[in-house]
């Protein structure tokens, strides 16, 4: 009599098929994560970015360093209750940092030499007394900030 052999896992098999499930789901739970993160941010960063667009808009603000409510940088604007509400909750610190002065009568004077050299030769020059103020405007809030580059012309 030939007994037959029943044909099944092994506890082997089980085990390494049960490890094999468990890393495929650990990665796709760390990709939710990561994903989650990055979302987060971005919408952290998109709130920011509508925040900047105000200050931008309000001429008063930008070259000196403040403290202020963002509902002030809407006064000049018509917003719904809900809107201004939660835009005095939100204070802000606006940071100026001044990174170069370019005057141009400095090249007014370097042009005035070039007259002297080349008196022969009939040159007109366009005398300027602009001052141009390149700076950079911090934004911070509570959670994030955002730096831009203003141009200030004297």
């Amino acid at each position: 009599m030939c007994k037959r052999a029943k044909r099944a896992f092994t506890l082997i098999e089980v085990m390494v098929a049960v490890m094999i499930i468990s890393v495929v789901i650990l990665a796709l739970l760390q990709m939710f994560a990561n994903n989650t993160h990055i979302f987060s941010q971005l919408t952290k960063q998109v709130k920011m970015n509508q925040y900047a667009s105000l200050f931008l808009a309000n001429p008063d603000y930008g070259f000196e360093t403040k403290h202020v409510n963002l509902d002030d940088l809407v006064s000049d604007f018509k917003v719904n209750d809900a809107l201004n509400s939660e835009l005095k909750k939100n204070k802000v610190e606006i940071v100026y940092q001044k990174v170069k002065q370019i005057d141009m009568s400095e090249y007014d004077d370097k042009n005035r030499e070039k007259e002297k050299l080349e008196s022969s030769k009939e040159n007109q020059t366009v005398h300027s007394n602009m001052v141009f103020e390149i700076g950079k405007t911090v934004f911070k809030t509570d959670d994030s900030s955002i730096a831009l580059l203003r141009l200030k012309v004297k």
